[in-house]
């Protein structure tokens, strides 16, 4: 399928607003193998398969191994994720679908046991910041292709 829109042509004003805010989630303390395993279960949930391919592509060069790839979307089920990423994992879940599970204060709570204020307020702008680009992309008509 073809991109609907060049939205990058067409607004580069928002789109270099948002480039900044991604340049911001890059240099915040979350530990970037996190920060992309967020991304990945955003996308997953989101069904955004540019971003799920772009992301799994950017885990990799980083080291991190095929098996926390392929379960991230099972996480809570896994021993292989430290209890602060099951927690972030968690409250990407209920941002994603704030509609549904908002944040409730237990989760907030356990949250903090592992992050402090700052990485919270961080670990949200990252978890919006990955469900704007998918609101983008699948909107767009952005979609991923194989590698020619």
């Amino acid at each position: 399928m073809e991109l609907r829109i060049n939205y990058y042509d067409i607004a580069p004003e928002a789109l270099k607003i948002m480039m900044e805010m991604e340049k911001y989630t890059k240099l915040t303390g979350i530990d970037r193998k996190l920060r992309e395993l967020i991304k990945i279960r955003a996308s997953q949930i989101n069904g955004c398969a540019f971003c799920i391919n772009m992301h799994t592509a950017d885990a990799r060069k980083m080291g991190e191994t095929e098996q926390r790839l392929y379960c991230v979307g099972a996480w809570e089920d896994c021993d292989f994720y430290t209890d602060a990423e099951k927690v972030a994992l968690e409250l990407t879940e209920h941002v994603t679908l704030v509609p549904t599970k908002r944040v409730p204060d237990e989760l907030y709570n356990r949250v903090r046991v592992h992050f402090s204020e700052k990485d919270y307020v961080d670990l949200i702008i990252l978890i919006n910041q990955i469900n704007s680009w998918n609101r983008l992309s699948i909107s767009m008509g952005n979609f991923a292709t194989a590698a020619k």
